[in-house]
């Protein structure tokens, strides 16, 4: 009994799609497993610190063996520095819609709003950000692209008062801009120290201490008149 002629030229098409199917299977799966890896590194960094965790706490938090966690990554550096290239990359978005151009031209208290409150979402989100930034025994590799974030950062900043001040000198508005995200990361840091209705009066005294430092300068054009 022979085999009908359509069945013949199928069943050879079947097994070619069967045989690129199973390497985007196995992607699929080895980027979950990466992804449970990373998120347990988070929780395991967030308890302990950088320095004390260890790649046996960091499988046991995944729910996986030490063996399955080395297939994906060689030692406790190349986790982190997993970890701190996915943080990045959503900070640069949360970065890009706090800065973006247009906000420049909102009232303050509008402006503070829309960029403040991305950047405190994101922290609050990821509290493991904070423990790969000022962590002593960070890998250099990340402190290294923290402070080329920062440097973007201070940059937009310099730009969206530059936006609205045309007319104020250069140094005069990278020192503005210099103490602006330095009074943001002082007010961070008690905002991720606190919780619930307490977290949010200190949001509100930040957005108050960032509004009573920009606003005379903002109405009256230069520092000078503060």
């Amino acid at each position: 009994m022979t085999v009908p002629e359509k069945q013949q030229t199928k069943e050879p098409s079947e097994r070619a799609q069967q045989t690129e199917d199973r390497p985007r299977r196995r992607q699929a799966r080895g980027e979950r497993r990466v992804a449970q890896l990373l998120e347990a590194a988070a929780s395991v960094f967030c308890r302990t610190g950088y320095t004390a965790a260890s790649t046996n706490a960091i499988a046991r938090e995944a729910g996986v063996s030490p063996g399955t966690l080395y297939q994906f990554f060689p030692n406790k550096e190349a986790i982190a520095v997993g970890l701190s290239d996915q943080l990045l990359d959503h900070w640069a978005q949360s970065h890009g819609q706090a800065l973006a151009r247009e906000n420049a031209d909102l009232p303050l208290d509008r402006m503070l709003d829309a960029v403040l409150d991305p950047l405190i979402a994101f922290n609050v989100e990821n509290p493991s950000f904070a423990v790969l930034m000022h962590g002593a025994d960070t890998p250099g590799v990340i402190v290294e692209e923290i402070g080329t974030l920062h440097g973007t950062m201070l940059a937009r900043v310099e730009e969206m008062i530059g936006a609205r001040l045309p007319e104020l000198p250069a140094d005069e508005r990278t020192r503005t801009a210099n103490m602006a995200v330095h009074l943001f990361k002082a007010g961070l840091t008690l905002v991720m120290s606190h919780e619930g209705a307490e977290r949010d009066a200190y949001i509100a005294e930040l957005k108050t201490v960032m509004h009573r430092y920009l606003e005379p300068l903002l109405d009256s054009g230069s520092p000078a008149a503060r």
